[in-house]
């Protein structure tokens, strides 16, 4: 049972990295465009979906609360500012979103500059916090000690920006996928100097490892399969280059898709069996077994694939290009 929430925690961060990642990249790629016809073809691409998007981070926080009350404990206690500011973020550019159509051309930025910061902070603060789970933060006797600052580094900054550019080039292939002529071929543009980027932060985060000999340096070296995700990650950038060379709409999205959930597989298998690394397992997180098997009738057995199912649907019924106009072709 224990292993049953582990996965569909998992399953649901890497869900909401997904789809809430493209859409978050584009609210920040919203702000390199001036042209208004341009910001709203970009809007509509995410307008049926993004709301959706963001569920699957409420339902990782479910699973973490009633799972792993512990982890979920630690996690608020550690991250309280980060976690603060990235549901500021998520607010403000929901209500940014939805203000905007009804706003004055007169007072039109002022939505448009709360949806691009919203998705900045919003991306940027998770980034920070998956930097300073890797670089670990302070415990002692299994509480953590590190204070309200504690996640705060420069390698947890790093990584806060390489998630942003990481957002980024999901959210550049997926305008690709759905959009015609101007917004697609910027898109396309943006996707090569952006994949560079997202290459030289990989490094950078390896080099950094190698040198302040990070406990997740020997994960990596004393796990060797775990390359087999490297692997798999650099097999779906040389699609993703083909893809841009032979200008096809379809495969970036998914090539980029691919490459971070090769990363999330690398991240997740470099910390087992800890939830929060080198510092609490998953048997020490784990709630009771009574209250694992209570959840499992209602959020593991009805309401996770419910989920899946109203996912599916909604990508399914507003599949294809989106036009000039509201509405899917």
């Amino acid at each position: 049972m224990v292993l049953f929430w582990v996965a569909l925690l998992a399953v649901s961060i890497l869900i909401y990295l997904l789809l809430d990642g493209f859409d978050l990249g584009v609210g920040m790629l919203f702000g390199l465009t001036r042209s208004e016809a341009d910001r709203d073809t970009m809007l509509n691409t995410v307008a049926p979906v993004w709301d959706g998007n963001e569920t699957w981070l409420v339902v990782a926080g479910v699973i973490l609360w009633g799972a792993f009350p512990l982890v979920y404990a630690t996690l608020l206690s550690a991250f309280y500012l980060p976690v603060v500011v990235m549901l500021l973020g998520l607010i403000l550019r929901g209500v940014a979103f939805e203000f905007r159509h009804r706003a004055t051309s007169r007072f039109r930025w002022i939505w448009d500059l709360s949806f691009v910061g919203g998705s900045l902070a919003a991306s940027f603060m998770q980034g920070v916090t998956v930097g300073a789970l890797v670089q670990g933060l302070k415990f002692t006797d299994g509480v953590y000690t590190g204070g309200i600052f504690g996640w705060l580094s420069p390698f947890s900054v790093l990584c806060g920006v390489g998630l942003c550019l990481g957002y980024a080039l999901l959210g550049a292939s997926w305008l690709v996928q759905k959009c015609h002529s101007e917004v697609r071929d910027a898109a396309r543009r943006q996707i090569p100097v952006l994949a560079t980027a997202v290459l030289a932060f990989l490094i950078i985060v390896f080099v950094h490892a190698l040198i302040e000999n990070l406990p997740i340096m020997h994960r990596w070296l004393d796990r060797p399969y775990l390359f087999v995700f490297p692997a798999i990650g650099a097999a779906a950038a040389v699609v993703l280059a083909s893809s841009i060379l032979h200008h096809n709409d379809r495969w970036p999205f998914f090539a980029v898709a691919v490459i971070f959930s090769a990363s999330f597989g690398t991240l997740a298998l470099s910390f087992w069996p800890c939830m929060i690394p080198f510092a609490i397992t998953i048997d020490e997180a784990a709630a009771p077994h009574a209250s694992l098997a209570f959840m499992f009738w209602g959020e593991g057995l009805f309401v996770f694939p419910l989920m899946l199912l109203y996912a599916a649907m909604g990508y399914r019924v507003f599949g294809g290009k989106v036009g000039t106009k509201p509405g899917h072709h």
